[in-house]
């Protein structure tokens, strides 16, 4: 893929870049080493002040920085504002509990006295310089989420983003310089995927972080595992949404269309089976529907646009041929499923019903706004739904019956369990997933630590 920016709008490129040779790429990893000899000596005190003139910055360039966003793959521009104030608000929030968060820790003192010492300390400390292979859906909040607590903790990153957010790889760049950084605490590498490999390889690169797809994921993990470095990966989802007959359906309903489309549908969390039982399936479908059937979909940068186009053409082809297979397969199409007419990548709001485990869709990610409902008998087939699946991302439960909640709590094989509510993510909680949706966690003082040489310090009497 060509290093580009290219409007899903109208299929536009804007603007295309060079990707970085072999002699730039080795001056970028020189710089990063020796900037981490001395930034790691900095206080948490000199971190937290840069972080937060870091979200300041972003917070001034918030308008800018979302049309951005929403020009280089697609996502309404009311959503990109609001990636840009989630970002500033992780960065404050990790400028803020950084400290704590990795503090020293002291085992009881029966533990310490019992293993012949006079005081046993745990300290975190950093690494070294950190790749981050990251994605085009958020193409501001993935990065951010490494890289305020990757930095806090006093390691440097090293960014290779997706070819087609170029624009925005770079402002990630330009804003730390802006902020204060020392030069090489945060550099944009502007290569293809082709250019990871020997990066992952080289012996000055110490840990490695990607979000993306699973084949993206298991190359990184196939290097880093060679190679005998930390990694740390988020990969696909096909998060359920369950709805048992206690639940409160409007909102269910109305949840489960935002939770679906957020991001054009193009998000790892966003809630793809809606796994409903029986007795309450027919009255949800068709609140579902209609929801998904009302949304406007139109260009991302007019305001009152509630679903864009696609980010890539590839994606868009990807997304029919699942609905096509199903549709052969025999699947219901309560709404959507055929591709408009015109200028862009754009595919409408789909809802599939009748759902089969030999159709593609049941097994695969459907990155774009395409849901499939499936009926449940009662709660062990809807835990047996839900877990039919190579993901394990998230998930979401709708009941008011706190022995089904508890049910669910155990069973649901996820890295999140969301009751009455659709995923998200936050600072303050851990975020990461299981089976093949990957490992390790983002985020909350399980993501700073992750980064983190955790360090025994024994003094003896």
């Amino acid at each position: 893929m060509p290093i580009a920016t290219v409007n899903p709008a109208n299929g536009e490129t804007l603007k295309t870049y060079e990707a970085m040779g072999a002699e730039e790429i080795e001056r970028r990893l020189q710089l990063a080493t020796a900037t981490f000899r001395t930034y790691r000596e900095s206080t948490f005190t000199d971190r937290s002040g840069l972080l937060v003139r870091a979200a300041n910055v972003l917070d001034e360039d918030r308008e800018s920085v979302a049309r951005v966003m929403t020009t280089e793959m697609g996502k309404p521009i009311a959503q990109a504002r609001a990636e840009a104030a989630k970002c500033a608000k992780a960065m404050r929030w990790y400028a803020e509990r950084a400290e704590s968060l990795l503090a020293d820790e002291v085992p009881a003192d029966a533990d310490v006295e019992d293993s012949g010492a006079s005081l046993v300390r745990v300290r975190y400390r950093p690494l070294g310089p950190v790749l981050a292979v990251m994605p085009w859906n958020f193409p501001l909040w993935q990065v951010i989420r490494f890289a305020a607590p990757a930095l806090m903790a006093g390691n440097v990153g090293l960014l290779k983003h997706a070819s087609n957010v170029p624009q925005t790889a770079l402002y990630l760049e330009d804003l730390f310089h802006r902020a204060g950084y020392p030069e090489g605490c945060f550099q944009t590498l502007l290569i293809g995927s082709g250019a990871v490999d020997e990066i992952l390889r080289d012996e000055r690169v110490r840990a490695a972080t990607l979000t993306g797809s699973e084949p993206a994921g298991r190359a990184v993990a196939a290097t880093s595992g060679e190679m005998i470095k930390k990694t740390v990966l988020e990969l696909g989802g096909s998060d359920p949404f369950v709805v048992m007959p206690s639940a409160d359906l409007d909102r269910a309903a109305r949840v489960a269309v935002t939770a679906r489309v957020q991001n054009n549908g193009q998000s790892c969390i966003a809630a793809k089976r809606f796994i409903v039982h029986t007795d309450v399936y027919d009255a949800f479908a068709e609140r579902f529907a209609a929801g998904m059937r009302a949304l406007t979909v139109g260009d991302p940068l007019v305001e009152e646009t509630e679903v864009g186009p696609l980010a890539t053409e590839q994606g868009r082809a990807d997304l029919e041929e699942l609905v096509d297979d199903a549709r052969r397969g025999g699947a219901a199409v309560l709404c959507g499923g055929e591709r408009p007419e015109g200028e862009g990548w754009y595919y409408p709001p789909t809802v599939l019903a009748r759902i089969t485990r030999e159709m593609r869709v049941h097994r695969e990610e459907a990155f774009g706004p395409v849901a499939t409902l499936y009926r449940a008998g009662d709660l062990d087939e809807a835990v047996l739904i839900a877990n039919d699946s190579p993901f394990g991302l998230s998930s979401n439960v709708w009941t008011r019956e706190e022995r089904e909640v508890e049910r669910f709590v155990r069973d649901l094989e996820a890295g999140g369990v969301f009751v009455n509510g659709m995923t998200s993510s936050h600072p303050a909680f851990p975020f990461g997933g299981v089976k093949r949706s990957g490992y390790g966690r983002e985020l909350s003082g399980h993501g700073i630590r992750e980064f983190c040489n955790i360090t025994t310090v024994w003094h003896g009497r």
